[in-house]
C-alpha cells in the first residue's frame, strides 16, 4: 500500500497502549494519519470480523471532514469498492472487517453496541459522559485526536494521566506533504494572532489572554534547596475564605503551599489553627494590613504577624514580580490551582483586556503575594528587581 508518512501515522502504528491521545495544531496530519493506519489494520488483519468505529460530535462535521479523509485514502490507493460501501448506513466493508460512522449525538446506536476500535475525531467536542459510554464498549484500542483550543478540558485531566494512556502532540512542521503556501499563511499566525499559533501553529494548550498567571507547575514535594520563608494569609469570614499560604524560595522562584482555605474562621479559629498545624510564635505572617484589629488580636495571641505592605499599585506590582518569577504549587493546593487557573484581568465590552484584575478566586493568590512581595522588598532576600 502506498503511503503518505507523516509522523501521526508512525505514532499510531507503533504504539500498542490501550488509549492513543493525538494532540496537535492545524495541518498536522493527524487525522488523515489515523485513517490510514486504520485501512492498514484492516489489510493486516484481513477477514478478522474487526468492527471499527469512527465518530465525531455530528453527523455534518464528520461527514465533512474525517469520512472524507477515510474514502479518500480508499480512492487514492484504488482500493475502494463501491459495492462494499452502505452508503444508508454510513459503513463500509473493508478486508473482511467492519467500518462505521457515527456521530455522537446519535446516542443510542453509539451506545447500543460493542467495537474492537474507535476512532474519536476532535474528541474534544464530546462531553465525559459520551467518553465513558463509549470506551466502556469498546474492548481494545480507543484512538482519538483534536485541536488543543480549550484551556481546560477532562482530557487534560481524565485522559491524558492515565497508565493505559500514550499521549502524542504533533505539528504541522511533523506533516512533510503541506505546500509552502500554507505553511506560510499557518506561521503568519505568529504575530496575527498569539493565541492562535499557539494552539493550531504549536499544537500547544490554548490559554485565555486574560488569565494572568501561566506559568505555574505543580510540584509533589518541595526540594531542599527551597527555603521556608514565612506564611501569607488573607482575611476572609462568610462569604470569602480564610486563605493562609506557606512560602519558598530558592533566592529566584517560588512554592506555594496552602494550608488554609475555609470560610468562617474566627480569629481564635485561626490561631488554633496556626498551632494545630505546627507553626510556632517565631513564624513570620504577612497579612492584608486592611484589618488591622485582627492583626492586633493575633499579636496579643504571641503570634508574628504583620501587615502587607499597601498601596495604590501594590496589586499591579505584586502580580508583575510574581509573574517575573517562576513560580510551583503543590499538588496537595486544591483552591490555589483553581485560583491560578480562574484568576483574570477584567475585560472591557470589546474583549479588550484590561490592566486590573476581577476581584474573584484571588484569596489563595493574595495571601501568597503578601508575604511574596514582603520577603522581596527585604533587604534579608536581596534586590527588590522585576528580571
Amino acid at each position: 500500500m502506498k503511503r503518505k508518512l507523516a509522523k501521526s501515522y508512525y505514532d499510531v502504528i507503533g504504539c500498542d497502549s490501550r488509549i492513543q491521545i493525538h494532540q496537535g495544531g492545524t495541518r498536522s496530519g493527524k487525522t488523515y494519519s489515523i485513517c490510514l493506519a486504520l485501512i492498514e489494520l484492516c489489510w493486516r488483519n484481513e477477514n478478522a470480523g474487526m468492527v471499527i468505529t469512527i465518530c465525531r460530535k455530528t453527523g455534518p462535521a464528520l461527514s465533512a471532514t474525517v469520512m472524507r479523509d477515510f474514502f479518500s485514502i480508499l480512492e487514492s490507493e484504488g482500493i475502494y469498492d463501491q459495492s462494499k460501501h452502505n452508503r444508508m448506513a454510513w459503513a463500509y466493508s473493508l478486508y473482511g472487517n467492519f467500518v462505521e460512522f457515527i456521530s455522537v449525538d446519535q446516542a443510542q446506536k453509539l451506545r447500543g453496541r460493542k467495537r474492537d476500535i474507535v476512532f474519536i475525531n476532535e474528541a474534544n467536542e464530546i462531553t465525559y459522559e459520551d467518553w465513558q459510554q463509549i470506551i466502556m464498549r469498546t474492548t481494545n484500542r480507543v484512538i482519538i485526536d483534536y485541536n488543543p483550543s480549550m484551556e481546560y478540558h477532562w482530557i487534560y485531566e481524565r485522559v491524558i494521566p492515565r497508565e493505559d494512556a500514550t499521549f502524542f502532540k504533533t505539528t504541522y512542521l511533523d506533516n512533510p506533504f503541506l505546500e509552502q503556501p500554507v505553511i506560510d499563511e499557518i506561521e503568519r499566525l505568529q504575530t496575527a494572532d498569539p493565541q492562535y499559533w499557539r494552539v493550531y501553529g504549536l499544537g500547544e494548550r490554548g490559554v485565555s489572554m486574560s488569565t494572568i498567571f501561566t506559568h505555574w507547575d505543580e510540584i509533589e514535594t518541595i526540594p531542599n534547596e527551597y527555603r521556608f520563608k514565612g506564611l501569607g494569609l488573607d482575611w476572609g469570614y462568610t462569604n470569602d475564605p480564610t486563605a493562609i499560604v506557606a512560602l519558598y524560595t530558592n533566592g529566584h522562584d517560588w512554592i506555594l503551599d496552602e494550608r488554609l482555605h475555609k470560610t468562617r474562621m474566627t480569629n481564635a479559629d485561626i490561631s488554633e489553627f496556626l498551632r494545630g498545624d505546627g507553626w510556632t510564635r517565631t513564624t513570620t505572617i504577612i497579612a492584608d494590613s486592611a484589618e488591622p484589629k485582627s492583626i492586633d488580636y493575633l499579636h496579643a495571641l504571641g503570634w508574628n504577624v504583620h501587615g502587607a505592605r499597601k498601596g495604590a499599585d501594590s496589586v499591579r506590582a505584586g502580580i508583575d514580580y510574581m509573574k517575573s518569577r517562576k513560580i510551583y504549587v503543590t499538588a496537595g493546593s486544591l483552591n490555589g490551582i483553581k485560583e491560578l487557573r480562574n484568576y483574570k484581568w477584567k475585560e472591557d465590552k470589546n474583549g479588550q483586556v484590561l490592566n486590573e484584575p476581577v476581584d474573584a478566586f484571588n484569596h489563595f493568590i493574595d495571601a501568597a503575594r503578601y508575604g511574596i512581595m514582603h520577603h522581596a522588598s527585604n533587604p534579608s532576600y536581596g534586590k527588590y528587581v522585576f528580571g
